[in-house]
């Protein structure tokens, strides 16, 4: 079996290299997985190799989302996500810049798990992404996939 990875879908190259940098940085090993926009992610979950079998190995242990991503956005991901039985129990951890009240509405009435205000501040960046990555990843216990 493949180790335990975590889904990062987000456009924004330099939010990428943070979240990566801050979750090494926090000693987390597990592989990552950088979608780009929100068809691609959807395209790993749900597409299929030509032999049809489904793209990914193993369900992540958790998706951090953004929701405004390009092609199809962060909420229509997750609702497609928490809406199937082969991936309705995929924590999905909203990591935004948005602080409207109707996307942390709507994200949570679509299933979100969390839902998290992307801090500016570095330092504050590097530890928010390490206690998602502590919680999600080492205190919270998964179902068998």
């Amino acid at each position: 079996m493949s180790a335990v990875e975590i889904m990062l879908v987000e456009d924004n190259p330099d939010d990428v290299e943070l979240t990566v940098r801050a979750l090494r940085k926090s000693n987390f090993t597990n592989p990552i997985r950088v979608l780009r926009d929100g068809a691609e992610a959807l395209d790993y979950l749900f597409g299929a190799r030509p032999d049809g079998t489904p793209n990914m190995e193993a369900s992540p242990v958790v998706m951090l989302l953004d929701l405004k991503l390009p092609k199809i956005n962060g909420a229509e991901v997750l609702q497609r996500v928490k809406s199937d039985a082969r991936t309705q129990t995929i924590p999905v951890v909203v990591l935004t810049s948005s602080r409207e009240d109707r996307d942390l509405q709507e994200t949570y009435k679509l299933g979100a798990n969390s839902y998290i205000v992307k801090p500016v501040d570095f330092e504050q960046f590097n530890r928010a992404v390490n206690q998602i990555g502590m919680y999600w990843l080492l205190i919270n216990q998964h179902p068998a996939g």
